[in-house]
């Protein structure tokens, strides 16, 4: 496979892996029955991802900024993204298996988990090939500073330029 299809597709699974992780912490993964005095009936409480583990929204995200961040680095910084990425998707697949002792169902800790190892799996593989993907071309970057300075304009030469028509903030 050729590098910028590699990166690509490691932009692309890390993306869909991470929104994978948000849509299942927002989603339903257990009920708690909270029982009342006689004359009135138990209430049911829905739990979501979120409530049952607050880290899982937040390792999500990181992990959905880390897919943007591949494409924005390069070198040493985007293999250290790599065992960022490996980190959270670790962290994402521990977290999202430890509600199921707290009476979850097992469908989305284990979807969750999954998009975990996914995750993973691309910050070991950014470890390993990130060497020779490409990166952002230099327009993206901030342009070299002049090497000699422009002399400054007195206020003078300002108006100066304003009655002749012409603009003077061209000139700086």
């Amino acid at each position: 496979m050729n590098p910028r299809r590699s990166l690509t597709v490691a932009v692309v699974a890390c993306a869909v892996a991470s929104a994978v992780v948000l849509l299942a912490a927002s989603r339903v993964w257990g009920e708690v029955t909270t029982l009342r005095p006689a004359p009135l009936p138990p209430t049911v409480t829905r739990r979501s991802g979120a409530s049952f583990m607050p880290w899982l929204p937040a390792l999500g995200a990181v992990g959905l900024a880390g897919a943007g961040a591949l494409l924005a680095t390069r070198g040493v910084v985007r293999i250290v993204l790599g065992g960022l990425l490996t980190v959270c998707g670790v962290g994402v697949a521990v977290v999202a298996l430890v509600p199921l002792g707290d009476g979850a169902a097992p469908v989305w800790p284990v979807v969750s988990a999954v998009a975990g190892l996914f995750i993973a799996a691309i910050g070991i593989f950014t470890v390993r090939v990130s060497r020779g993907w490409p990166a952002m071309g230099t327009r993206f970057e901030r342009p070299a500073s002049p090497s000699a300075p422009t002399p400054q304009a007195s206020k003078a030469d300002l108006w100066d330029a304003l009655d002749r028509g012409e603009d003077p903030t061209n000139a700086m």
